[in-house]
């Protein structure tokens, strides 16, 4: 998981790209309805495959056919041993760690345990978006609605347990962007 790619300062951007080609990344889901890196990665990383899923993060939650597709294109490629994954949004705060989450749900991952490594992984991620994703989950896996309670009850009590300060987040990383 990440935030986006630094465009505006393309050797920067050319770096950040370069370390995730380096780090073996092969495909990239970018998750910003406001942007897209497709032709930034075509001209400077043409081996990386590139997956535009935009969408929105305005709080108001996210589709079942959103994290479908997500998914869906993060299996396909992890199913491949050499291929790895980015999954970005604009801040790494609210999508990418919630379709990480998603993500880790379909690979078998139990919720709280996914939650935890997504953010040991990311200490600013968010996931505002993981009871969607949970809820998705135990509705693509067909689960009985006690299941379904029970996890969105878990998830529920892990992120009011392990609070993020999105507003503080948010503030540094725009103070970031203007310096």
């Amino acid at each position: 998981m990440s935030g986006d790619l630094d465009t505006s300062d393309v050797g920067a951007g050319r770096a950040q790209l370069a370390r995730w080609v380096a780090a073996g990344i092969t495909d990239i889901v970018d998750l910003r309805g406001e942007w897209t890196d497709e032709e930034f990665v075509d001209r400077y990383a043409p081996g990386v495959i590139y997956h535009w899923l935009g969408t929105h993060d305005d709080g108001s939650g996210q589709s079942d056919d959103w994290f479908e597709s997500g998914v869906e294109i993060a299996l396909q490629a992890l199913a491949d041993p050499v291929r790895k994954v980015m999954i970005h949004c604009h801040m790494g705060v609210n999508r990418a760690p919630s379709m990480a989450f998603a993500v880790l749900l379909a690979l078998g991952v139990d919720a709280v345990e996914a939650l935890e490594a997504i953010r040991n992984s990311r200490p600013i991620a968010a996931a505002l978006y993981a009871q969607d994703a949970v809820a998705w989950w135990h509705r693509h896996a067909g689960s009985p609605a006690t299941a379904t309670r029970a996890d969105r009850r878990r998830v529920r009590t892990w992120m009011a347990a392990h609070p993020v300060d999105v507003y503080w987040i948010i503030d540094r990383i725009r103070l970031a962007e203007v310096a």
